[in-house]
């Protein structure tokens, strides 16, 4: 029935399977590929990247070729294995054929080719991209041909070639990319990017110093007040008010105030005013990314946060926007004396703590959007002030009070459930 002998045969069929193993792993290669580390390649003007890339950016007639030349070896393969099985087993040899072809197509040029291709994707891609490239030319038009009739039946069934889309990644997609790739990132690094990324959703009023807690100068005092505050200043800068943090008149820089005090001399309320730079006011819906961008255009590093009525409310600097991103400067000491672990789902906080930072401690959800402190959510919970020794539970936590002063909640226990 042929002019090749059976031994031949065998030979092209073997020949034929391994082109069909070597197509269906490149399609999986190609397919599978990490975009990111190909953009990264593409940057570099690397060849193999740039050709990856058009075929990447031209599925439908990689895809085509990919599926001409492996569907033409396969059919081939059937017609061989057929002859060969007609041959050693005359006509019912056409089932054996049949089934012997599809269990190997199946395992050795299907799953085990492409299965193996997805765990090495990087590395055939960029190798066996230079056939496939030049493939496309030679083959261009049996591939132009073979689109064309495609495209004719998706446009009937009312199927449009669209562009190609390049969704943008949310936050959430971007951290779990990064969460992914934790065994190349250290801890330290995954950290800061994560805090970086949750910049946009944190507004300055949960980062910013709330106002009963700052430190300034009020030019009411008398002048031996003010020396004092000058000389003990512990801040690199301090508002100067009159009167009330409300009437804000600007604010001194340490770095002013040796030449401000001279020996023997008391400095004037007129020569303090000279040295103060002008007040900054920072809408408190602002968020921290914003503020971040808009304190480096405008070369500034302290605000004042207001409300809508004009008040004020707090203070930010860049500090505290970068405390959001590399985690607290405090020391241990003070670290210690805010967040007190007494358990793996127990605390104790002081009532001054950021929920966030309660939330992040015991990967838990308190929130609130009228309050930024445990002390706040407390008394927003209760609506009331609570007594020493009161205990309720809400969101999944069991909360006691262990110490009230002054109407501020001092310390606070909490309990994961």
């Amino acid at each position: 029935m042929t002019t090749l002998s059976i031994d031949n045969l065998f030979i092209v069929l073997i020949l034929l399977l391994v082109l069909s193993a070597f197509f269906s792993g490149s399609e999986t290669a190609l397919m599978s590929i990490n975009r990111y580390k190909l953009k990264h390649r593409v940057k570099k003007n690397e060849i193999a990247a740039l050709r990856v890339d058009y075929l990447l950016n031209n599925p439908d007639k990689t895809l085509g070729l990919i599926l001409l030349l492996n569907n033409f070896v396969n059919i081939l393969a059937s017609a061989i294995t057929t002859i060969i099985a007609i041959e050693l087993y005359g006509d019912k040899g056409v089932a054996i054929a049949a089934g012997f072809l599809t269990f190997v197509i199946l395992v050795f040029s299907e799953v085990t080719p492409k299965t193996f291709a997805s765990h090495y994707s990087d590395r055939i891609a960029y190798k066996i991209s230079f056939f496939f490239y030049y493939g496309l030319v030679i083959f261009s038009p049996i591939v132009k041909f073979i689109n064309f009739f495609s495209k004719l039946i998706l446009t009937i069934f009312g199927v449009e070639k669209r562009k190609i889309q390049h969704d943008d990644l949310t936050n959430e997609e971007i951290k779990t990319i990064i969460q992914e790739s934790s065994n190349k990132i250290t801890e330290n690094y995954e950290e800061m990017i994560i805090n970086l990324l949750d910049l946009q959703k944190v507004t300055v009023e949960h980062a910013m110093i709330p106002k009963n807690d700052i430190e300034g100068i009020d030019i009411t005092y008398s002048d031996d007040l003010i020396n004092a505050r000058l000389v003990d200043i512990n801040h690199t800068r301090l508002p100067v008010y009159s009167g009330s943090l409300n009437n804000l008149i600007g604010f001194i820089n340490k770095k002013h105030v040796p030449a401000l005090i001279k020996e023997n001399s008391k400095v004037k309320t007129q020569e303090l005013k000279k040295c103060l730079s002008e007040p900054y006011y920072i809408p408190e819906d602002t968020s921290l990314l914003s503020q971040l961008i808009i304190f480096k255009k405008e070369k500034k590093r302290i605000g004042c946060v207001v409300d809508e009525y004009g008040d004020i409310k707090g203070m930010l600097t860049l500090d505290d926007i970068l405390e959001e991103i590399v985690g607290e400067y405090a020391t241990v000491y003070e670290k210690e004396n805010l967040i007190k672990d007494i358990t793996i789902d127990n605390i104790e906080v002081h009532g001054s703590v950021q929920l966030r930072e309660i939330n992040k401690k015991l990967s838990i959800n308190l929130a609130d959007n009228s309050v930024t402190t445990i002390n706040g959510y407390i008394l927003e919970s209760l609506q009331e002030i609570p007594q020493e020794g009161m205990t309720f539970k809400k969101d999944n936590i069991i909360i006691e009070v262990l110490e009230v002063k002054n109407n501020f909640i001092e310390r606070i226990l909490i309990k994961k459930l």
